[in-house]
C-alpha cells in the first residue's frame, strides 16, 4: 500500500518542482522547494540567489580563463624569442666583440618590441572571444533565447564585414609586418607611396613616420605594397667625390683609401674596411670617384658627413682639386653696345 502511494506522491512532487523551477531546476530552487514546498519562495530563491551566483561563477571562470590564456600567449612568444636569440648568440660566441654584443642587444630589443605588439594583439583577440562566450552563457542562464540573437549577430557581422574591408586589410597587413619584422621603431624606411622617414610607431592599422623636416606621416598598413628598410642588419654609405680632369687618379684613390681606413679604425660604426670602387662617372666638370662604406644600421648618413669633411681635408693636403662649375661673362662696352643698335 505504501509503495503504491509513493509513486503518485513522487510524481506530484516532480510536477510541482517543474512548475516552480522549470525543466532544469537550480540547486537553490530545488532545495527551497523541498524544504518549504512554496512555489513562490522557490522562484524568488532561484531569481535572487541562484541566478546571481551562477552569473558570478561564469564571470569568475571567464576572468581566470582570460588571465591564463593571456599569460600563456606571452610565455609562448617569449619562448620562441628566447630560442631564436640563443641560436643567434651561439653562432657569435667564437667572435664575441663589443660590436657583436651591441648587435645582439639591438636584435633583442627589436624582438621585444615585436613580442609586445603581437602579444597585445593576440591577447586582445583571446579576451574578446572568452568574454563573448561568457556573455552568451550568461544570457542562456538568464533564460534568453539565443537563436534570434545569434542570427541577428550574424547579419550584423556580414554587414560590418562588407563595410570594413579596408580596416580588415589594414589589420592583416599590420600583423604580417610585425611577424615578418619588415621594419620596426627607429628604422629609416621608404614606402611605395613616396613617403620616407624614421619609424616612430607600428600599430595594427597604421605606421607612423617622421620625415627629415619633422613632418609626421600616418600611413595605413593596407596601402603599403613595398617598403625599403635602410636600417636592417647593416647599411651602406655611398660617397661620390669629384676630382678635376687633370688629377692623378691613382693618387686620388690612394688618398680616399687612406682617409676611409683611418675612419674605419676610429669609428666602430664602420663594420669593415671601406672600398674605393674607382671611376663612377665622367661629368661636365670632373671625374666622379665612388667610395663604399659598410656601416651599422642607420649610421650611413652620419658616417658620410664625417668622411666628406675628412676627404676635403685630405685632398687639400695632397693638392687635389675638387672642381666646381665656372662661367665666363663677357661685358660689352657702352659705345660698342650703342653702335650695335
Amino acid at each position: 500500500m505504501l509503495s503504491t502511494l509513493s509513486v503518485p506522491l513522487a510524481e506530484v512532487s516532480a510536477g510541482r518542482l517543474r512548475g516552480a523551477c522549470g525543466e532544469d531546476p537550480s540547486f537553490w530552487c530545488r532545495e527551497v522547494m523541498n524544504a518549504t514546498e512554496d512555489r513562490t519562495l522557490a522562484g524568488l530563491a532561484d531569481t535572487f540567489v541562484g541566478t546571481p551566483l551562477a552569473l558570478l561563477g561564469i564571470f569568475l571562470v571567464a576572468l581566470v580563463a582570460n588571465r591564463i590564456i593571456r599569460r600563456s600567449i606571452k610565455g609562448f612568444l617569449r619562448r620562441l624569442h628566447a630560442g631564436g636569440v640563443a641560436e643567434r648568440v651561439g653562432g657569435r660566441m667564437r667572435r664575441m666583440t663589443p660590436d657583436a654584443l651591441l648587435e645582439t642587444r639591438e636584435t633583442s630589443l627589436r624582438a621585444e618590441q615585436r613580442i609586445d605588439a603581437l602579444s597585445g594583439v593576440l591577447q586582445s583577440v583571446a579576451s574578446f572571444v572568452v568574454f563573448l562566450v561568457a556573455g552568451f552563457v550568461a544570457l542562456g542562464r538568464m533564460g534568453v533565447d539565443l537563436a534570434p540573437l545569434l542570427a541577428s549577430a550574424g547579419i550584423v557581422g556580414v554587414a560590418l564585414g562588407f563595410g570594413s574591408q579596408t580596416l580588415v586589410k589594414d589589420f592583416l597587413s599590420g600583423i604580417f609586418i610585425l611577424i615578418e619584422d619588415q621594419y620596426g621603431v627607429g628604422d629609416i624606411v621608404s614606402l611605395d607611396n613616396e613617403t620616407s622617414g624614421t619609424v616612430e610607431a607600428v600599430s595594427l592599422r597604421t605606421t607612423r613616420l617622421r620625415s627629415v623636416d619633422g613632418t609626421v606621416w600616418h600611413v595605413p598598413n593596407g596601402e603599403i605594397r613595398r617598403a625599403g628598410n635602410q636600417s636592417q642588419h647593416w647599411s651602406r654609405a655611398l660617397l661620390d667625390v669629384e676630382v678635376a680632369y687633370d688629377t692623378d687618379l691613382e693618387q686620388a684613390k690612394e688618398v680616399l683609401q687612406e682617409v676611409a681606413d683611418r675612419a674605419w679604425k676610429a669609428d666602430r660604426a664602420i663594420l669593415e674596411q671601406p672600398s674605393v670602387w674607382g671611376v663612377e662617372a665622367l661629368g661636365a666638370s670632373g671625374i666622379t670617384l665612388r667610395v663604399v662604406v659598410k656601416t651599422r644600421p642607420s649610421e650611413q648618413y652620419r658616417v658620410s658627413r664625417m668622411l666628406r669633411e675628412q676627404i676635403k681635408t685630405g685632398f687639400d693636403a695632397a693638392g687635389i682639386e675638387i672642381p666646381f662649375p665656372q662661367q665666363t661673362v663677357w661685358h660689352r662696352p657702352a659705345d660698342e653696345e650703342a653702335a650695335a643698335r
